[in-house]
């Protein structure tokens, strides 16, 4: 199982930094890269924005969630856009979908169809995925192993 080490080492040389907000993992991704030693150096914020509000609140704009939904890659973008602002961060994260579960709230979007935008150096670099694992906590583990290696192939790839 891989890990956020190898990334918090790389921004770290890079002095650059990361935020995050998160909603279908809460917190999960903010909780891996808080576990690796130096991480207090690259993680400038985590937010886990679970209702449309504080979605909102943090930046993403009420009428990208009615035309789209809240389960959307545009929300996502927006996620990981405001998050990189509010924190003045290099790279921002932003995660957005059904786990397991049907949500009353927002009656759309498919179960356990998650979307993952990260947002750095002006560009969204997109994870649109179905999770098939039985419990919630088995499908975060597996959007974070996504996240870490798409990541991973922006830094050390893409360059």
């Amino acid at each position: 199982m891989k890990t956020f080490k190898k990334i918090i080492k790389e921004l770290s040389t890079r002095r650059e930094t990361i935020a995050t907000m998160e909603s279908c993992t809460g917190g999960g991704v903010a909780d891996a890269i808080t576990s690796i030693e130096g991480a207090s150096q690259v993680l400038k914020f985590s937010a886990v924005t679970y209702s449309n509000e504080y979605k909102i609140i943090m930046g993403v704009k009420k009428e990208t969630i009615d035309k789209y939904t809240v389960y959307s890659m545009e929300t996502a973008h927006e996620m990981a856009l405001n998050i990189c602002k509010f924190a003045k961060a290099d790279m921002g994260i932003g995660i957005t979908g059904k786990l397991n579960k049907f949500d009353q709230n927002n009656n759309c979007g498919k179960n356990n169809e998650v979307f993952i935008s990260i947002y750095y150096k002006g560009r969204y670099y997109d994870i649109d995925v179905y999770v098939d694992k039985k419990s919630r906590k088995a499908n975060k583990l597996v959007l974070i192993q996504l996240i870490i290696d798409k990541i991973e192939e922006i830094l050390f790839i893409s360059d």
